[in-house]
């Protein structure tokens, strides 16, 4: 079994401070592989959110550490949790976050711009990973000029544009129809066939289960159960709560 491109061990994560402070996560350890397509579900507050941002370093643990590609974020500063981000991760949200006032091909170059690669070759690269999500046609188009299905897919080109070996999505098909969510995911879980990338979603939605290698059950901070799924159908359930 490979190493981990990411993994959570013993994660315990408060938020808030005095009476309204409240333990978000409690003790979860997670580690997520390359050629994997995880889901993460749960109910609303159950902790979906917090770990995603954990294990992509845009919140600190608690207790507990966070191993990214081998490497332990534990007192890492501000300026090296950003660094990690850039080099490591690539984030996906259910709102697309894109310029307005950049075409696809521009919106997606910001990824490599944050990173130093301003040359040509980054323009390349960017309508590379927007070829690669199906939109070689569409690499002049503003955002406004694209669906919403076209616009989460620049979304994904923009994630994964840098090589980032672990992609977070929270809830990416949440504001698409059941047409669009379908071919997100087709792209999502072709990526995860990628052995140096770990596909990591966070969802509400029932209708992408057939698309996971694994899900992965959240409830009051914790994780309660884990299923490796195989063809259309579960092999294992794991943990108890």
């Amino acid at each position: 079994m490979t190493d981990p491109v990411v993994e959570a061990v013993d994660v315990v994560k408060w938020l808030g401070s005095g009476a309204a402070q409240v333990q978000a996560l409690k003790g979860v350890s997670l580690a997520l592989r390359g050629g994997e397509l995880t889901l993460l579900m749960g109910p609303s507050g159950s902790g979906k959110t917090t770990l995603l941002s954990i294990l992509g370093c845009m919140l600190t643990p608690t207790h507990g550490a966070v191993r990214l590609g081998g490497r332990s974020t534990e007192g890492a500063g501000p300026e090296e949790l950003a660094r990690i981000r850039r080099e490591h991760v690539g984030f996906i949200f259910q709102s697309y976050h894109l310029f307005p006032t950049l075409t696809a091909t521009d919106n997606v170059r910001l990824a490599l711009d944050v990173r130093g690669e301003n040359s040509v070759r980054a323009v390349a690269k960017a309508k590379d990973a927007l070829a690669m999500v199906g939109l070689a046609h569409k690499t002049n188009a503003f955002p406004l000029e694209l669906s919403g299905g076209e616009q989460q897919r620049v979304a994904i080109a923009r994630a994964i544009v840098g090589d980032a070996s672990a992609i977070l999505a929270d809830e990416p098909t949440g504001a698409l129809d059941s047409e669009n969510g379908h071919a997100i995911m087709s792209v999502l879980a072709g990526i995860a066939r990628d052995p140096s990338r770990a596909v990591f979603v966070v969802t509400h939605d029932p209708r992408i289960l057939p698309f996971a290698d694994r899900i992965v059950r959240i409830e009051d901070g914790r994780i309660v159960g884990e299923e490796r799924v195989r063809g259309n159908g579960v092999w294992a359930a794991a943990r108890p709560s």
